[in-house]
């Protein structure tokens, strides 16, 4: 897919129509290909996906090992205890009995021969009767009269002191009721159902390990003979004789780990795909990658679709691995219960899990911290579950709501699921019996279908509640920012009362719209009122955007101030213009930059690209814009080579279009030869990562083009090369650039805007600017100390007017106005100082954009301040 490609090295001078994704017919023709469709979109994201999933060898080994280690260590645990369990101490006792006075003894087994350890596996053909007695509790066990038993026939507690208690045993008597001494719960004459209270206290005799068992059956029976005389008379009696176990074959002790310790250990095992995914979702979040995405042409509906079926899919292999290996080692959790069952639960809950990363992942912005609440989820979930929710599932008195309460956090419910799971596993391997069946789940004692229940309830409900998350962030980003967005909308409303209070007046215009007027100033004033004109035309084709008053708020938050960071700019730009953005750090370029693009919406106004409105259709605007952003947003484990192939798809670029474009991006910044482009991003230096991002802004021709701070961090060779690049690039497309390179701004851009403070405080070509704010000459001149007011007095024979710019050690810097003096002038003046005072160096010197800037800067600054 990728090097064999990729056709022969050309040379750097061919056309960058290659670079823009260009066919042989122009730049018209590769426009007409169009957005790209929902399966090219989505083609391009499976194949980028999976090509990152490739690059994480080592990371996927990890993950696979991690379950089969588990099933190992299960195996491993019950193979060495069962082998203890073989050894003759846990076997049926045996003795040699002689064989009629021969001299020889016959080895005879059985439960007469074995100690309490042994006599469990031994066979019990014949088991002897019991004779039907009761046991009568010791004096210092018997019942006593207390806060539990009130009754007034029991003696007082101070006879177990003294042994001196009576043998009593609780059945009816005179002054007892028959309520009081058996719960007869729903008897009746249709049914009979009773509970029996009764001292369950034994003791052992003489040192030995007989245990005197208690006899119950007799009890029971004389409830019974009582429940029978209290409905049929006084002559019908129920006669009991004696109690006689079931037989028993001989057995052999066994222990199913995987049954016992599987709910706790394989809740860990499946949920670790949970960080890993989660993990993915926050770092595309956090490098931005998915904006950047978007911000060339990607739309909701693939990437949730794509996403998520490839996560579904790296979940489902993962379980089939997991499941078919701990079948292929013996396990009884899976061997035992019904597969088919097991398919329906895994199936369900992988598909809940993702579905849950995604909406975690709208609360993270941080991968690390994601992480660690992550794997603090998987781990606590499991430790809660096996050493919590266990003992409420198990205690028939616990509240069954607290329990479906606790199973809406998918953890819980995946633990209730596989404890179901084991405890079938468990019988199964004791009984030897099948586990689970279809027709379990009918039962009201096993929870199996109420946790499939609420985990497809659950996941029906996160789907659409994730999307909308996602839909209320900015393109996916910190929903924590916007979660509140309802709540704080009259507290915004509020606040934007403060923006009146700006140095700026506002007026309407006879169509009712708003507009501001920033007074001295022109050629401001003068692109406001085209943006307006152009705004009430239908026909806006050779403009390629049209910025209409478009203003940025951010709230204060913690008792700041709001900070207005863009005040209403109004700017058009015609086809085939590269616009360059000039101011100090703060000053809002990137702000506009973020609106323009989509990544941040604007508080009030518009803009229009391509005649496409920014409010409705930013989704047609991303599918012909191309952007670089000012930090490279880039996966380290993919290629050079395959981010164009994955940026060209997206521009809906194919076939040999595709490899061409692909090829000539590379070519064009330097990127091609030595198989650079076929090394992953990791191992790029700066420079090479912003050669990369340019070549992703060009690639598939757009229409606009965004470029912040262009050649930071490059080279003077590169920066040369890429510039190259753009001035070919710029004949039939809109740029615009952010930059702090004068020399930049002055090659690449044909006309500048000045922005300082959220507002442009001049526009105009890089000569009309210095030609307006430029009308004078810096004059340059090293003496020393002493001297320095002689060289003041020359400066002011000069020109009366001049200004001081710059002192510092001798050094002296002047602005001198042009119409006040000539160059001749100036040099005559010098050559005549020479011989008065010793003069280190001079010089002379036009105004530069970058002198423009700062005295631009300075007086915008001053005036607000003053404002």
């Amino acid at each position: 897919m990728l090097a064999s490609d990729i056709s022969p090295a050309s040379s750097p001078s061919e056309s960058v129509r290659s670079l823009l994704g260009s066919c042989e017919g122009g730049g018209d023709v590769a426009r007409e290909r169009g957005a790209a469709s929902f399966s090219t979109q989505a083609n391009a994201l499976l194949r980028k996906n999976l090509t990152f999933q490739k690059r994480n060898v080592t990371s996927n080994t990890c993950v696979v090992a991690y379950p089969v280690l588990i099933c190992v260590l299960l195996i491993s645990l019950q193979t060495l205890i069962n082998n203890e369990i073989d050894k003759p101490k846990y076997q049926c006792g045996c003795k040699c009995i002689p064989v009629n006075g021969t001299g020889k003894c016959q080895n005879v087994c059985g439960p007469q021969y074995s100690t309490l350890d042994q006599v469990g596996s031994c066979a019990i053909e014949n088991p002897p009767e019991w004779p039907a007695l009761m046991q009568v509790p010791r004096p210092e066990f018997s019942a006593v009269r207390d806060v539990y038993l009130p009754f007034a026939d029991l003696p007082d507690s101070s006879c177990q002191l003294s042994g001196s208690c009576p043998a009593t045993v609780l059945f009816t008597g005179q002054n007892q009721t028959f309520a009081q001494t058996y719960d007869f719960l729903d008897t009746s004459h249709m049914g009979y159902n009773i509970d029996i209270w009764y001292n369950s206290t034994y003791s052992k005799n003489n040192g030995q390990n007989h245990i005197r068992f208690l006899r119950l059956p007799r009890s029971l029976n004389v409830a019974s003979n009582a429940f029978l005389k209290f409905l049929k008379g006084a002559g019908v009696t129920m006669e009991f004789k004696f109690v006689k176990e079931t037989p028993k074959v001989g057995t052999k002790f066994r222990l199913d780990f995987s049954s016992l310790l599987g709910p706790l250990f394989f809740t860990w095992v499946v949920q670790l795909l949970f960080p890993v995914i989660l993990t993915y979702l926050v770092y595309d979040k956090q490098q931005k990658l998915k904006i950047m995405m978007k911000m060339h042409g990607l739309t909701d509906g693939p990437y949730w679709l794509i996403s998520y079926l490839y996560f579904l899919l790296l979940s489902a292999m993962y379980m089939i691995c997991f499941v078919t290996f701990g079948s292929l080692i013996g396990l009884n959790f899976f061997r035992l219960n019904d597969y088919s069952i097991q398919v329906v639960f895994y199936f369900i809950y992988i598909n809940l899990q993702i579905a849950f990363s995604f909406l975690v992942a709208s609360f993270f912005s941080s991968v690390k911290t994601a992480t660690v609440i992550g794997y603090i989820y998987v781990f606590g979930t499991g430790l809660l579950g096996a050493f919590l929710m266990r003992f409420f599932v198990e205690d028939s008195s616990f509240p069954k709501g607290w329990i479906i309460l606790m199973e809406l956090v998918p953890g819980f419910s995946l633990y209730r699921g596989l404890y179901e799971f084991g405890q079938y596993a468990y019988s199964g391997s004791v009984m030897s019996t099948k586990g689970m069946r279809w027709g379990d789940l009918s039962s009201s004692e096993n929870g199996m279908r109420n946790v499939i229940i609420i985990m497809v309830l659950e996941w029906l409900v996160m789907l659409p509640l994730t999307f909308c998350l996602d839909q209320l962030s900015s393109l996916g980003g910190d929903i924590r920012k916007d979660s509140l967005l309802f709540l704080n909308f009259m507290k915004k409303k509020k606040k934007m009362s403060r923006l009146l209070s700006l140095p700026l007046t506002t007026s309407f215009n006879s169509q009712g719209r708003s507009t501001v007027e920033i007074h001295n100033k022109p050629d401001i004033t003068q692109e406001r009122e085209l943006v307006e004109k152009l705004v009430m035309e239908e026909n806006r084709s050779n403009y390629a955007v049209i910025s209409d008053n478009l203003r940025k708020v951010y709230l204060g938050q913690d008792g700041n101030p709001d900070k207005l960071a863009v005040k209403g700019l109004s700017l058009a730009l015609p086809q085939g213009e590269c616009f360059g953005m000039l101011g100090p750090n703060g000053a809002g370029k990137t702000s506009f930059i973020h609106m323009m693009i989509g990544l941040i919406k604007p508080t009030s106004g518009t803009a229009y690209v391509q005649g496409k409105d920014m409010r409705t259709d930013m989704d047609g605007i991303h599918t012909n814009m191309g952007v670089c952003p000012q930090h490279d947003l880039l996966w380290e484990s993919l290629t050079g080579q395959e981010h164009l192939l994955f940026y060209g798809r997206l521009k809906n670029l194919k076939g040999d279009a595709l490899t061409k474009a692909v090829n000539e991006s590379l070519k064009n910044v330097n990127l091609f030869y030595g198989g650079v482009g076929d090394k992953q991003v990791r191992t790029y230096s700066g420079g090479m990562k912003r050669r990369l991002s340019v070549a992703i802004s060009l690639i598939g021709d757009p229409m606009v083009v965004y470029m912040d701070e262009l050649s930071t961090g490059l080279d003077p060779a590169s920066r040369n090369n890429l510039w190259n690049v753009v001035k070919r690039a710029k004949k039939d497309r809109a740029i615009i650039l952010t930059t702090h390179s004068m020399e930049e701004a002055e090659v690449l851009c044909d006309r500048l805007g000045i922005f300082v403070d959220g507002s442009f405080q001049c526009l105009g070509n890089p000569k009309e600017l210095k030609a307006r704010y430029g009308g004078s000459y810096v004059f340059t001149i090293t003496t020393s100390a002493e001297q320095e007011r002689e060289v003041q007095t020359l400066v002011r024979c000069l020109s009366p007017n001049a200004k001081k710019i710059y002192h510092i050690s001798g050094t002296q810097k002047f602005e001198i106005p042009k119409q006040e003096v000539r160059i001749s002038d100036i040099f005559l003046a010098v050559e005549k100082a020479k011989s008065q005072f010793t003069i280190d160096a001079w010089g002379l010197a036009d105004t530069t954009l970058e002198d423009v800037f700062i005295k631009v800067a300075k007086g915008a600054q001053a005036f607000n301040v003053l404002s």
